[in-house]
């Protein structure tokens, strides 16, 4: 498991499915500041290439998306830009 990093918020996503991970992930990105960095929890399958067609249309950076100890789950640290 890597070291996180530092984040200023969380989102749980789980059991939600394409759109709404990235539909939540944009207004909670709206709630903080440039360079911070926000946590988000997905279980949607497609989260992981969701998220980086999403960071790339957006201009955000993907610092790291592994899974967690919860089967099926996947943990994005998105760093606002």
């Amino acid at each position: 498991m890597s070291q996180y990093p530092d984040f200023v918020a969380t989102i749980d996503t789980s059991g939600l499915t394409c759109p709404l991970p990235l539909l939540r992930t944009k207004k909670a990105l709206q709630t903080i500041e440039s360079g911070q960095v926000l946590k988000i929890l997905t279980t949607d399958k497609s989260a992981l290439g969701d998220f980086q067609a999403f960071a790339k249309q957006t201009g955000n950076t993907i610092l790291l998306q592994e899974p967690t100890e919860v089967e099926g789950t996947v943990v994005h640290f998105i760093q606002k830009r």
